[in-house]
């Protein structure tokens, strides 16, 4: 089992920036990809960011592309979601998930571990 627990998430106004972060227990693999997603009341939850195990490997949704970037660091066992220029629409709970496997994914039933969500409310 992983267990993936999100924080960082609040108010902010638009144009604001905040940073997800996503700490990762219990049994690691030795390739995963991780990813963030959102989900807004009454609507599915979309792909928001992957990055592969070593970091060096990254895709993002074409709405969040050039304002977010994801990054990881191994050695904590914990990936990050900095957001920036925040729009109302990105306002969602957003969740953390792992995928037991090197390749890039973004449909979320490919991933088998999921954090609780955190929420994200960007205000005009």
């Amino acid at each position: 089992q992983v267990q993936l627990v999100e924080s960082g998430g609040g108010v902010v106004q638009a144009g604001g920036s905040l940073r997800l972060s996503c700490a990762a227990s219990g049994r690691t693999f030795g390739r995963t990809v991780m990813g963030w997603f959102r989900q807004a009341p009454g609507k599915e939850r979309d792909f928001v960011s992957a990055i592969s195990w070593s970091g060096g490997g990254t895709d993002y949704a074409d709405s969040v592309k050039g304002r977010f970037t994801i990054s990881r660091d191994n050695a904590k066992n914990t990936v990050y979601l900095q957001m920036n220029s925040l729009k109302p629409e990105d306002t969602a709970a957003y969740y953390c998930a792992a995928r037991a496997s090197s390749a890039y994914e973004r449909r979320p039933t490919r991933y088998d571990y999921w954090g609780q969500g955190t929420q994200v409310t960007v205000s005009t």
